[in-house]
């Protein structure tokens, strides 16, 4: 949403009080951050998934995608492009396709959604923003374009069981136009069950059974809809599932999968007074501090794990709605309902919105630090051969951040993202 609040804002600060000109660059530089995810919509008509409520953020699509991917890349970040299709958002309980594709049938609607994914990328391509991570569908454990599944073996729905391969037919049809369109991109399938281990081997059994193309397992994780971090927080608790235990199962069934965190955010202020399943407010206040503990904490925790290469906060460009609202025609909105999750001030104010405390956590730059260059998996990871010292094992490299980009260091020497050795 960053362009709508350059638009509708008086824009962002620095804890100085300075004056962000150009927020992408600033954080690149400032907060160590080298990636940044981007959703992009069919075509977005300001409506929620039922279509009759309005969503104000419902802006991104193609034109809106570019321009902004231009400008992740011209910062030296990588770009993460999120595929809703559909014309708003979607999640495990929505699932609806775009108008232009209802009614087809399940092979037409494959075959839509693989052009469009075509059409996309090569636009994005002609523009000099091709995309480092792609995602093909944003939440998807329960369904995509209207074709619906459960990560379990559904007795209440038998049609849920029999639909998995027209389902998987059209994650292949993404995932191919892909890998046709830009192949050194990563190729992300992304679910919103991450602490429950058996939903996500059912789930992904079945992508990997169904010969889909991917690289990483990409996971929601709010602490409030899923629970906590780790076993420690959790031996008093009745539910023991937790994001650690989690993560570490899928390296044992998938060890040649890689793991993002694609979204995650914890509230600074307002918690919600229902639809949450667990209070984790034992363990991080609904305060600016405890914002800042669970990113914290969330970084500490899966920085050892060597599945991992990512973490993305969601919407961190949040800063409730614009100072130039009118609330009786609606004109400048940028969201009606204010989340209370991102990284800045919420208050409307000629002078910007300044960075919350949880902006600054970057001085020694973990964040940055924990997200090992997606594309090197191999590399960084293999112990088999290091390219320093030949035909010795060694353990996985060491993670640096430079100048906003990550290197390797192995065996002594210095490793830029493509293997080639830094002098």
């Amino acid at each position: 949403m960053l362009p709508q609040y350059e638009q509708y804002s008086s824009g962002y600060r620095d804890v100085s009080g300075a004056k962000v000109n150009n927020l992408i660059p600033w954080l690149v530089a400032q907060c160590g951050w080298n990636t940044f995810r981007v959703r992009i919509f069919v075509n977005p008509q300001q409506k929620a998934p039922d279509y009759t409520t309005t969503d104000y953020a419902i802006v991104q699509d193609l034109a809106y995608v570019t321009a902004l991917g231009k400008r992740i890349k011209a910062a030296g970040a990588y770009f993460l492009l999120d595929f809703h299709y559909s014309d708003s958002w979607v999640d495990a309980g929505h699932i609806q396709p775009p108008a232009a594709w209802k009614g087809l049938s399940d092979d037409l609607m494959a075959d839509s959604l693989g052009q469009y994914t075509h059409h996309v990328l090569q636009a994005l391509k002609a523009a000099g923003a091709t995309p480092d991570l792609v995602q093909v569908g944003n939440e998807i454990m329960y369904g995509l374009c209207g074709i619906a599944v459960s990560p379990y073996y559904d007795t209440n729905n038998p049609s849920r069981n029999t639909n998995w391969p027209n389902y998987i037919n059209l994650i292949k049809a993404g995932c191919n136009a892909v890998r046709e369109e830009c192949p050194d991109a990563q190729i992300i399938i992304h679910t919103d069950r991450p602490t429950n281990t058996g939903y996500n081997q059912y789930y992904y059994n079945k992508l990997v059974a169904g010969g889909v193309d991917f690289d990483i397992i990409g996971l929601s994780y709010y602490p409030f809809w899923h629970g906590y971090l780790n076993t420690a927080q959790v031996i008093t608790k009745t539910d023991k599932n937790n994001l650690v235990r989690a993560i570490n199962t899928l390296a044992t069934q998938f060890p040649n999968k890689r793991v993002h965190i694609v979204e995650c955010a914890y509230n600074f202020q307002n918690w919600p007074s229902s639809g949450v399943n667990y209070d984790t407010r034992d363990a991080w206040p609904c305060s600016v501090q405890g914002q800042y503990n669970f990113v914290k904490d969330l970084v500490d925790n899966l920085k050892p794990l060597e599945n991992v290469d990512g973490i993305n906060y969601w919407f961190p460009e949040d800063a409730g709605n614009g100072d130039y609202v009118n609330w009786s025609t609606k004109a400048n909105i940028i969201e009606e309902t204010w989340s209370n999750r991102g990284f800045w001030d919420e208050n409307s104010t000629t002078s910007g919105h300044t960075i919350l405390k949880t902006g600054s956590v970057s001085g020694d730059k973990t964040a940055a630090d924990v997200c090992a260059p997606y594309y090197m998996k191999n590399f960084y990871n293999d112990p088999s051969e290091d390219l320093a010292q030949p035909n010795t094992t060694t353990i996985r490299g060491k993670k640096l951040i430079r100048d906003g980009q990550l290197l390797i260091e192995r065996g002594g020497q210095i490793y830029n993202a493509q293997g080639a050795k830094i002098h």
